[in-house]
């Protein structure tokens, strides 16, 4: 499956998540889909929790995505990061 980083990403509070902390709350099909879509050059940014499920944010060099709770791709997601 994905494979196995020390990759670090900071949450909004200034917490350290690693990237395992997010793909361990993805559902299945959304791993099914990023483990596909890693062979295009898509990366785990981070996860966010919504009503309707996990939201997987991904990204290709700098294009942003969405991976729904379904697996399904989103490349025109309606959403806005803050600059790190």
């Amino acid at each position: 499956m994905m494979s196995q980083t020390l990759a670090v990403v900071q949450d909004r509070r200034g917490i350290a998540i690693k990237t395992q902390e997010h793909w361990d709350v993805m559902t299945a099909e959304q791993k099914m889909s990023l483990y596909r879509l890693q062979t295009w050059g898509y990366r785990l940014l981070f996860v966010r929790s919504s009503p309707q499920g996990p939201i997987a944010i991904i990204a290709q060099d700098k294009e942003i995505a969405t991976l729904t709770a379904e697996g399904e791709l989103d490349t025109d997601p309606k959403i806005v990061l803050r600059p790190h």
